[in-house]
């Protein structure tokens, strides 16, 4: 993968501090952590309302020491923010184009050295969906990680890491248990999180 704000070695240790202060003077709380032995996975990042959960993912992979690289509309890495979102861990999807997008994230998973950790946004868009895309969940099944369920909770103002879970190929029974996990929280826009 290529180089990042996270494993840039000057900003790395500066910018975890700054973010453990920031999330606190804005009166965020940080729950859980990575499991332990967990060196890749797939976060879900939901709910997903706004254009404030990208900065508030940010900081808390910050805070939580996650080497992070997270999936976005390539409409925000056009010129003049190309080399700049690609720093800050990004990774463009073009909606418009059928590429495997599934295959080569398993297989970056797979073949990538030491830690990685690919976050997903399943509602793929900030405005209401009420469906999540699955692409998430079969990223981790094919790469044989776990999902993590992310989560930035806006009306209780509490981010961090929930359980992890290995997909076991129903995807059913495994939707079920997410849904469940994400279903107290609300996002900034609240109306336009639907389970």
């Amino acid at each position: 993968m290529h180089l990042t704000i996270f494993t840039t070695p000057v900003f790395s240790p500066l910018l975890k501090r700054f973010s453990r202060w920031v999330l606190r003077v804005a009166g965020w709380q940080i729950q859980g952590h990575m499991p332990l032995d967990t060196s890749k996975s797939v976060i879900i990042a939901a709910p997903h309302t706004s254009n404030w959960d990208l900065p508030y993912t940010l900081l808390v992979a910050f805070a939580l020491e996650l080497n992070i690289h997270w999936m976005g509309k390539i409409q925000i890495f056009r010129f003049p923010f190309h080399g700049l979102m690609r720093w800050l861990g990004g990774i463009a999807v073009d909606r418009s184009q059928s590429t495997n997008m599934v295959s080569a994230s398993a297989q970056t998973l797979r073949n990538t050295d030491g830690e990685l950790h690919l976050v997903v946004p399943p509602e793929g868009t900030r405005s209401e969906s009420r469906h999540w895309k699955t692409g998430f969940y079969y990223i981790a099944l094919e790469a044989q990680v776990p999902i993590v369920l992310g989560y930035l909770d806006f009306g209780s103002k509490k981010t961090g890491l929930g359980p992890a879970l290995l997909p076991s190929g129903d995807i059913e029974a495994d939707m079920a248990i997410i849904k469940a996990f994400y279903a107290p929280f609300q996002g900034k826009n609240p109306s336009q999180f639907v389970l």
